[in-house]
Parts: C-alpha cells; sequence; structure tokens
C-alpha cells in the first residue's frame, strides 16, 4: 500500500520537497494516469560514494503536489534483509534509472556501476520491477556496445511507437531499441557524440530525452558548472541545437554533480534536479522548481528557491533550515538524524538565504517579532535579517547570540509582499581577543518564524 507523507499546514512545504530521511538524486519525473512519479538513484546520508544497491519510488497526485507515497524498494542488485537480488551478474551500485510505459507495462532501465546494465518490468508504475533480461546488443563494432553498461539510460518512447535509449559519461551516445521485447539494441542504430564534448555544448553526463510537441530535448549535465543543460532538435536521432542552461545547483550554494529532467504536471512545467547536503558532493535530495517553455521552444533559466512545488511560502509557519536555497561563507545542511536538518558551520560572515515569503498586504503595525531555534556553539555573534538582498537588502532587525541552545527572539520590521529572506551573521569578537575566535562556528540553524 506505501507510506502516505503529508508535509501538512503547520510548516512551510518547501525545497526539498521528499521527507528528511529521503535522498532521490538524479530524479526522473514522469507522470502516469494521474500521479507523477520519481526515479531516481538512492543515496545515503553522510556517505562516502554515490549510490546504493536499491531502487526506490515515489509518487504524488497531480492536484495534491504536498502529499507523497513512498512505494518502497522497486529493484536491487544486493539482498537485503526484505529482498532477494534482482541481478545475479553483479552486486555493484544502482545509479540513475528511468522508467517509461510501453503497451500497459512499465519499464525500467537501470544503469549498475561496471557491470552490463539491464531492463526490468512491472504491471504498476512504482513497481516493483521484475528483471526481463541484460541489453542485448548484436552490433560490437564500438566498445561501448560490447560492454553493454549504456551509462545512465534515458529512454524515449516516441508517437509512433519507436523506442530510443540515450546515455553517456564523458561522452554521449544513442541506439534505437526494439520496441517488441524492449532491452535488444537494434543493429546499425548506435550513434556517438549526439551531444558534443566541446563548447558550447560540454557534454559530461545525464542525459535525460523529453518530446514536447514536436520538439525532441535533451536535458544533461554539461562538465563545467553544477548546471542541467539542454539541447533541442526536430528528431530523435538529431543533430541537436544547443539552447542554455536550465538551472546551476552551485550558484550560491555548495554545487556538485546535477542530473534530472522537465516534467510537465497539470498544466505546469518542473525542473527536477537534486542539492548536495553533508559538506560532500554525495547525500544529494531531490528539488524541484517550476519553469517556462516559450512558443520558440526555448526555457529561460530559473533560480534555485525554497519553494518546491508552492508559488510562495508564508513566513508565518515555522520554516526548516534545510529550506535554504543560498549557503554562502562555509556553512552547509547536515543530517542530524533521520528527522532533523540544521544549517552546521555558520562562520562569520556566512549568509543563509530563503526564497520567497509572501508577507500578506497592509496590516495595522508597524513591527513584528522573529523567533529562530538554534543550537550554540560556545561563542557569541549577530544574526541579522534582511530582504531583496543579501548585501545591500533593507535590515528589518537583528538577534543576538549567546553560547547556548534554545531560541532567539527579536522585534522586527512589519513589511508586506513578497521578499527574500536572508540571515547574516557576524561574530560578537572585535580587538585583540577576536583573534582567537576567527574561524570558530557561531551557532547551528535549526528553523525559523516571524509572527505578529
Amino acid at each position: 500500500m506505501g507510506l502516505t507523507i503529508k508535509t501538512g499546514r503547520d510548516i512551510n512545504m518547501a525545497n526539498p520537497y521528499l521527507p528528511n530521511w529521503e535522498y532521490i538524486p538524479d530524479g526522473e519525473p514522469r507522470v502516469f494516469g494521474d500521479r507523477v512519479y520519481i526515479y531516481g538513484s538512492h543515496d545515503l546520508a553522510g556517505s562516502d560514494r554515490f549510490c546504493d544497491y536499491k531502487l526506490k519510488v515515489w509518487s504524488a497526485d497531480i492536484h495534491r503536489l504536498d502529499d507523497w507515497k513512498c512505494h518502497g524498494d522497486a529493484f536491487h542488485t544486493r539482498m537485503d534483509r526484505d529482498h532477494e537480488s534482482d541481478t545475479a551478474w553483479s552486486d555493484r551500485e544502482l545509479y540513475a534509472p528511468d522508467v517509461v510505459e510501453k503497451e500497459g507495462k512499465y519499464y525500467l532501465y537501470a544503469y549498475i556501476v561496471g557491470s552490463k546494465g539491464c531492463v526490468a518490468v512491472s504491471d504498476r508504475p512504482e513497481g516493483p520491477f521484475e528483471l526481463v533480461s541484460r541489453y542485448q546488443v548484436q552490433d560490437h563494432e564500438d566498445p561501448i556496445l560490447a560492454d553493454g553498461q549504456f551509462v545512465d539510460p534515458g529512454v524515449l518512447v516516441d508517437d509512433d511507437g519507436r523506442v530510443y535509449i540515450y546515455c553517456g559519461y564523458l561522452g554521449s551516445y544513442m541506439a534505437e531499441i526494439n520496441a517488441a521485447n524492449m532491452y535488444e539494441i537494434l543493429p546499425g542504430t548506435f550513434k556517438k557524440d549526439i551531444l558534443p564534448t566541446d563548447e558550447p555544448f560540454a557534454f559530461f553526463e545525464a542525459c535525460s530525452p523529453r518530446k514536447v510537441g514536436d520538439t525532441y530535448y535533451l536535458i544533461y549535465s554539461p562538465k563545467i558548472g553544477s548546471r542541467l543543460d539542454y539541447a533541442t532538435s526536430h528528431s530523435p536521432t538529431g543533430p541537436f541545437e544547443y539552447r542554455g542552461t536550465i538551472i546551476d545547483n552551485g550558484l550560491d550554494y555548495p554545487g556538485g554533480n546535477n542530473h534530472g529532467s522537465i516534467c510537465e504536471i497539470d498544466g505546469q512545467w518542473y525542473i527536477f534536479y537534486h542539492r548536495m547536503t553533508n559538506n560532500t558532493v554525495m547525500s544529494r535530495r531531490g528539488c524541484v522548481e517550476r519553469i517556462e517553455i516559450l512558443p520558440d521552444g526555448s526555457i529561460p533559466q530559473v533560480e534555485m528557491t525554497s519553494l518546491g512545488f508552492e508559488v510562495s511560502l508564508s513566513p508565518y509557519r515555522p520554516t526548516p533550515a534545510d529550506a535554504a536555497c543560498m549557503l554562502k561563507g562555509g556553512c552547509f545542511i547536515t543530517e542530524r538524524n533521520v528527522l532533523d536538518r540544521a544549517v552546521v558551520n555558520i562562520m562569520n560572515g556566512s549568509i543563509i538565504g530563503y526564497k520567497y515569503f509572501d508577507f500578506g498586504k497592509d496590516f495595522s503595525s508597524s513591527t513584528m517579532e522573529f523567533t529562530a531555534k538554534i543550537r550554540g556553539c560556545g561563542n557569541k555573534g549577530t544574526m541579522r535579517i534582511l530582504i531583496d538582498d543579501d548585501a545591500a537588502g533593507e535590515e528589518i532587525g537583528r538577534c543576538e547570540i549567546g553560547a547556548d541552545d534554545g531560541t532567539v527572539n527579536t522585534v522586527v520590521k512589519c513589511v508586506t509582499g513578497v521578499h527574500t529572506v536572508y540571515l547574516v551573521f557576524e561574530d560578537g569578537y572585535s580587538g585583540y581577543f577576536g583573534e582567537f575566535f576567527k574561524g570558530r562556528p557561531i551557532c547551528e540553524l535549526e528553523s525559523f518564524v516571524f509572527h505578529k
């Protein structure tokens, strides 16, 4: 039956959009029927490597994107306490899967590190998926085909029923799959370098195909930066034209590799991507932003926000610290346990930003209050509360931070309308003795709220 997670209206629903304990990077969103499903890798908190030996599936009603249901494990390369392995030939990590529907069946395409990849099938989009076959390749003219790894597969079922697979790491390639069995690579269909590795494409990894109208899109990760870029074509086999960047998960944030795709849900387009936690490029959590596809097929670049599926957040509901979309000055999000995420390593000059809060319309008072829950680090300092700009924005208040745990509270200016909130930290030491406290954390942030 699965586990349903209702975020609830007593706290802000924000990025990341899945529960605290769930790390689903490399997200491939797919709408089947009236539900959106997220397929991706499965990271572990605080791990020193990418990905796990299992895949999990989550879904939500397209009209209730605050209500996510966990369908449990869908596929395994290693036996665990509840499941046998699904792959007798390999027990390596599972990377970046994709799922497509063909004639009422749902096919999972998986990359297994250093091993031949495979195809599995289910009668339900959530799985579990049963192994059909490893990729079957008759044409061995290229080493990529011979080893059958098919790195990070993205699959497209075209309107005419033909099926294409797009893959690659440090180089892109594609082939056509036999639609009659969904695992055989058709001879003579293999193409290399569908997206060049030189500029402006600069292909690195993470092919994800989509078709919007008559236009074919490839969303991918370039070798420069932490971006998701895209290219378009009028044919599933190319040639593709470079179109630009959709999102960059490293802008004013601890960046790393990126992998995701676009999806239309109930008339609104989104880009699914991931962010890093635990001061590592692993432990990646799924995030989402609204995008727009213009009549010419272009997708204007969007910024990272705290919104998730929301249009705006309420400042009058508690906001968890890990909804931050800006982290500057050495601070980062980490997991204390399966329920708690905090921003830690907050130093002199650290900035934590949240986009966007709707403070509402005119209010009779000129002031309101701000309360934050912190964990002390044995030092003292100041938290400045700015709106709209992290350097030149208006300061609406400030909190003094002591050495101990607890809450800090202050009176702030009452504002109206939609604003970004930035928390800017300064240590409380100066002069000769201040030199002894440089490089020491001021506090850790757990949550905050405005109230009138």
